[in-house]
């Protein structure tokens, strides 16, 4: 049996990779596993050879402390991988398929998966949604590892259908698991269509994802508003116009400048609950409240930030539970519509591997994909943290440099 090393979460502010137990089709007792699934049998998973698993920016916010993360938690939702053994369950799936893992654990069986909500499964946690390498996600073991089961296969999995063409576009397809579709969820649902203007708040990989996603969906203009300079530049780098937080002028008037009316006809929202203002202070409403401000009337909000119900380190005791000061009458008076949650990926993750098989989109250029071997993840982690313009892609095997 191979060994098996994993990002394991240390505590607010460190991660390390560690030596972690070799998968078996079984989820085990420990960091995060919730009663109902330790030791819970799982023959239509299989064990996957990870071929690359990303660092996102939801990751950061449990590395920060701003979750109730336990430590000792091993970390990484977005893997793309190799089978190597599968569960006696599973009948379409075969060792050697290279597949896409959607980062949302769902059975298939529930409610919400059969209308298609797989990201609100109620049947892999104790509370609707699952995901691997989460807080309060069910306790799947994560992906930034060597290896990793991952259960229902035959209804989760994405199989690429030619190995050696997918292996020659597996930076974008390593894209799938999240960032790509999670963009592209929040683009749709900010009714981005052909001849849109657009607004997406953050230049951080899933803002610069539903940038180009917008784009991918017909947008006109597409604005991409932050504080970083360097995640400015490289929203410019695929022709997103951009506007700069630190000046003094209002969002209303800097896309006024752009668009000659101080309006968006869509928004997203790709920062979340760990937004600022100017000077860098806390204001976790402030990015919904400023793209209500923004968005014409009847026109929608698409909110893929992640919002929790529990931040330890929020300023106030409101936001510690989750409870922000949103203008939700300014909202309701424009007949805004609002969507939230994390993205159902199968939704979409089929549809969009055709698009990069079929060289429509560049999603990997978009958000400057950079691989790192996996001893090196905390340095990524660090790096991103710091503001670098990347989307660090996890390399365990040194198949993603050969």
């Amino acid at each position: 049996m191979p060994n098996n090393k994993g990002v394991v979460y240390i505590g607010p502010g460190k991660v390390e990779v560690q030596e972690i137990a070799y998968p078996t089709l079984e989820l085990r007792s420990g960091p995060g596993v919730p009663p109902m699934n330790a030791g819970r049998q799982c023959p239509h998973g299989v064990i996957l050879k990870v071929v690359a698993s990303n660092i996102c920016g939801s990751d950061q916010h449990m590395v920060r402390g701003r979750t109730t993360a336990p430590q000792g938690l091993g970390l990484g939702h977005e893997i793309t991988g190799e089978i190597i053994e599968k569960g006696r369950d599973v009948e379409f799936f075969e060792v050697g398929d290279l597949v896409s893992v959607p980062f949302n654990v769902a059975c298939g069986r529930c409610r919400m998966c059969k209308e298609g909500n797989t990201h609100v499964c109620l049947n892999v946690n104790s509370q609707p949604g699952g995901a691997y390498g989460y807080v309060d996600m069910g306790g799947w073991p994560g992906g930034q590892a060597d290896y990793v089961m991952t259960p229902y296969a035959d209804w989760n999995l994405l199989k690429f259908p030619d190995k050696d063409q997918a292996m020659e576009k597996i930076l974008d397809l390593a894209m799938l698991a999240d960032i790509f579709p999670t963009g592209y969820h929040g683009a749709v649902s900010a009714g981005v269509g052909a001849g849109s203007t657009v607004y997406v708040a953050g230049a951080g990989p899933v803002g610069l994802a539903a940038a180009a996603a917008a784009y991918f969906l017909g947008a006109a203009v597409v604005i991409v508003g932050d504080f970083n300079q360097q995640r400015l530049a490289q929203a410019r780098s695929f022709g997103c116009e951009t506007v700069d937080l630190n000046q003094d002028a209002t969002l209303s008037a800097q896309i006024e400048q752009i668009l000659g009316v101080p309006e968006v006809d869509a928004a997203v929202d790709a920062v979340g609950f760990e937004a600022k203002g100017q000077g860098g202070g806390a204001q976790p409403a402030i990015v919904l409240n400023s793209m209500m401000e923004i968005t014409r009337a009847a026109g929608k909000l698409g909110i893929p930030g992640l919002y929790v119900t529990g931040d330890p380190g929020a300023e106030d005791d409101d936001a510690r539970v989750g409870s922000l000061k949103v203008r939700m009458g300014l909202g309701w008076a424009k007949g805004h519509g609002f969507t939230t949650g994390q993205c159902p990926v199968m939704r979409y993750h089929r549809g969009l591997m055709e698009a990069i098989l079929r060289d429509r989109v560049q999603i990997a250029k978009a958000v400057n994909a950079t691989v790192l071997p996996l001893d090196e993840a905390p340095e990524g982690y660090a790096d991103f943290d710091r503001g670098e313009a990347k989307k660090f892609v996890l390399d365990p095997h040194g198949m993603l440099t050969r």
